[in-house]
């Protein structure tokens, strides 16, 4: 595909590897799922510390993003990218000689800032590279690989839980980052020209962020996928104690039902992303907002009356799927309109979604492990505030700026705040 502004091709190595960049941070946060129990009792700490490591992976993840943005806008992709895949093969191994819960902590902590660059660059350098209906089929499958990867980690746990154990998981990781590094250094090479990158230090980060924050569009597309994503990450979090704890499946078993899960991400995903850019994206989110309530409301009624394992796998089907339908259309309308502000504008997205998934994942283990009912709640009230969100964010004034063109002509699309202007 070429890109229209510079004429330059992005073949199928560079377009792949940025694929593969925005994948190993949520594969980092979840591969170690299945064996999360054991992990519980190896280091002799209580379900809510465990679930702890989530969460500061998850945090680490949003705060990264934050960071990696606009230095990526100042300094360029492909610097930023290579410190960012060093740091984390470092904290991958360090993960894995934790002694103790407190250290697993903060080397997880440490594993998701580092992951959280290769998501920014992978979304940046893809705004650098494609144009019009190409850069939104190509935020389509990068947000669908993105949560399909989260989806995904547990299976390839617990299938690696055959022969090692929760250290040699995460030794795992750090082979993953060495490989990647070693791509990075042969395929990458610098997406964004000294002359368009931002100048001004951290007082035009501010007045970048403020720029980011004023539009209405924007935003809302940022809470919207944050919160679905929140529902998501409570999802990752508590499944693993309900499935085994509660309905005896193995870990293997577990890592099944999750597969079930990733082929409705990917197949729902690559649906949104076509109706999205063919329809309406307002019309695509209203659909993956429905799914997530539906879901939800699922996980609940099974708490509250002990409803059969069936009931729950569909839940967890419906949930995962309508996250999926919701992704596309929230990340082509959170960036499209900011090219010179790709990075930080990712970021922002990053924050939102493992923020928020940050907060929502320890809230499951409130009610102990086994309870299916906190899930359910937190997962119902991220669905609900969702559709809050949806609805109360009118009329098309509320955007700063015209909105991507499909490449193959002028076109209108709906967005999550109403029309969306054509680009000119």
């Amino acid at each position: 595909m070429t890109d229209t502004r510079s004429g330059r091709r992005v073949g199928p190595a560079l377009a792949t590897l940025l694929m593969l960049l925005t994948v190993f941070g949520p594969v980092s946060m979840d591969l170690y799922l299945p064996v999360l129990p054991a992990l519980t009792t190896d280091l002799g700490a209580a379900t809510s510390a465990a679930q702890f490591t989530l969460t500061a992976c998850l945090v680490g993840l949003a705060v990264g993003q934050l960071i990696a943005g606009p230095l990526s806008d100042r300094f360029g992709r492909r610097i930023p990218l290579l410190i960012g895949i060093i740091a984390y093969v470092a904290a991958s191994a360090l993960c894995a000689i934790s002694p103790t819960i407190e250290t697993l902590v903060l080397a997880r902590f440490a594993q998701g800032l580092a992951g959280a660059v290769g998501i920014v660059i992978a979304q940046a350098a893809g705004r650098d590279v494609y144009e019009g209906g190409a850069l939104i089929r190509y935020y389509g499958r990068l947000t669908v690989l993105g949560g399909l990867a989260a989806i995904v980690g547990p299976v390839i746990g617990g299938q690696l839980a055959r022969f090692t154990d929760w250290r040699g998981l995460f030794l795992f990781l750090a082979g993953i980052g060495v490989v990647l590094l070693l791509a990075s250094l042969v395929i990458f090479r610098e997406t964004l020209p000294a002359d368009q990158r931002i100048s001004g230090g951290t007082k035009q980060t501010r007045r970048d962020f403020r720029k980011l924050l004023s539009d209405r569009l924007f935003l809302g597309a940022v809470l919207i996928c944050g919160l679905t994503h929140a529902a998501l990450f409570a999802y990752l979090s508590g499944a693993t104690y309900i499935l085994q704890g509660v309905y005896g499946l193995s870990p293997q078993g577990y890592s099944i039902a999750f597969g079930a899960n990733s082929a409705g991400f990917m197949v729902f995903g690559y649906i949104a992303g076509r109706t999205a850019e063919r329809w309406s994206e307002r019309g695509t989110l209203g659909i993956g907002i429905a799914m997530c309530a539906a879901g939800s409301l699922g996980l609940l009624a099974t708490g509250l009356f002990a409803l059969p394992l069936p009931v729950v796998l569909a839940s967890l089907f419906v949930l995962a799927s309508g996250v999926a339908v919701t992704s596309p259309p929230t990340t082509s309308l959170a960036l499209a309109n900011y090219r010179e502000l790709a990075g930080t504008a990712s970021s922002v997205l990053g924050l939102a979604r493992f923020g928020l998934g940050g907060i929502a994942a320890p809230l499951v283990g409130l009610g102990g492990a086994g309870n299916a009912t906190p899930l359910g709640l937190v997962t119902v009230l991220s669905a609900a505030l969702a559709a809050i969100t949806y609805v109360v964010l009118p009329g098309d004034e509320a955007s700063s700026g015209p909105h991507l063109a499909a490449a193959d002509g002028p076109s209108s699309m709906i967005g999550v705040c109403g029309p969306v202007r054509t680009a000119r």
